[in-house]
């Protein structure tokens, strides 16, 4: 019997096949970052960022930079396809995208229309839709690409952990296909831009995030600020933390609280030619700054602070919604998509004329803020007994 055994498993072994076809780690360049850009001719310039394996680091004797963790190649192209086999040209080993974190496109190339670039991520099965994909307002992607951020050993990662704080907008390639694929919003994608660093850092520059990006028919429209983007995050219901900052004039400074929850809710209003939003906001978390002259212990100074707080919140969208309404003209906060999913019949008839509705419609906002602590002390410390208000 074991004979037979010794034969059948030779046979097999003979049989089936190896994996001659397989790509070694050892032949693939990761792809940490991408940059898309456009020459004076209208070409594009591609741009990738490669992590160097340590491998390849120079070593003692080796005349090499062992502090190198990356580098950046370029190549220009008619299309992106010609443009990426120029690149490859240009590298030793098969440029590998799985591992890409971030891609970059600059405030120029946005401008003319980025449709072309988003077809290539529709077609190809190997490039990750949870991507990051931003615009770098002012600047090229190819300059961010050389930025060396002193955190990470190779900058786009940075990128990935800096999203992840969800302190500001975070699009990936997915949220972009179905914002842009979806009924009754306009996609918007995340800005970034080169900013001074202090000395002791050979580079003259970081980079950081710098708002949003917002898009029309595949065209950059224009960017909200820091403040204008926390707006957007509100109504849009991606506000899951972050902090707010309110003036309080007649108590002789400002609060600043960081938040631990958020809610929001819209409902739309149709009667007759007229469109209204109603906008329900809860936030709540703690107070993490009091230069105010308040002891905000007191009931009475701590509806003072929410009010306050509450009236910041309303500010923020409305000079959000202001933007995007009269100024730019497109539903990027997608009031359209409320009624698409509310009012199905009522989108049909509203869908063609929306770009020319969505700048008139009506909004009203209610928020509610509501403190959970001050912490330790409720007035601020330096001041004196007699000049806190109680």
């Amino acid at each position: 019997m074991k004979p037979f055994l010794f034969i059948g498993v030779l046979i097999t072994l003979l049989t089936t096949s190896g994996c001659w076809d397989r790509t070694e780690i050892n032949d693939l360049a990761f792809i940490m970052g991408t940059a898309f850009d456009i020459t004076e001719d209208g070409n594009y310039i591609l741009s990738h960022q490669i992590a160097i394996p340590s491998s390849a680091q120079g070593g003692p004797g080796s005349g090499g930079n062992s502090n190198e963790k990356f580098f950046v190649i370029s190549a220009e192209g008619s299309n992106v396809n010609e443009a990426f086999y120029r690149l490859q040209k240009k590298s030793s080993r098969r440029l590998f995208t799985a591992h890409r974190v971030v891609i970059y496109i600059g405030e120029k190339l946005s401008k003319r229309g980025i449709q072309d670039i988003l077809d290539i991520y529709t077609h190809d099965s190997k490039q990750r839709l949870k991507t990051y994909i931003m615009v770098v307002k002012g600047g090229e992607g190819r300059d961010i690409l050389k930025v060396k951020y002193p955190f990470e050993q190779v900058p786009s990662e940075a990128i990935k952990e800096m999203e992840g704080l969800r302190n500001e907008l975070a699009i990936s390639l997915r949220d972009f296909f179905l914002a842009s694929s979806g009924e009754g919003i306009s996609p918007v994608l995340g800005a970034i831009t080169p900013d001074g660093i202090t000395e002791g850092v050979k580079e003259s520059h970081i980079f950081k995030l710098a708002g949003s990006a917002i898009f029309k028919d595949f065209k950059l429209a224009g960017f909200l600020n820091e403040n204008e983007t926390n707006g957007f995050l509100w109504v849009t219901n991606r506000m899951k933390h972050g902090s707010l900052n309110a003036n309080i004039p007649d108590s002789g400074g400002t609060v600043g609280m960081i938040l631990s929850k958020t809610d929001r809710k819209i409902t739309p209003e149709i009667s007759g030619g007229k469109i209204k939003f109603n906008i329900q906001l809860q936030g709540e978390g703690n107070i993490w700054e009091n230069n105010t002259n308040l002891d905000i212990r007191i009931p009475e100074n701590l509806k003072i602070v929410e009010e306050a707080l509450e009236k910041a919140v309303e500010e923020q969208i409305h000079d959000t919604l202001s933007k995007v309404q009269k100024q730019y003209k497109v539903d990027s906060v997608g009031f359209g998509r409320e009624i698409y999913r509310d009012e199905p019949k009522q989108w049909k008839t509203l869908k063609d004329q929306w770009d020319n509705k969505f700048p008139e419609v009506a909004v009203s906002f209610d928020v509610k803020i509501n403190i959970l602590g001050s912490g330790m002390a409720g007035p601020p410390l330096h001041l004196k007994r007699k000049e806190i208000i109680k």
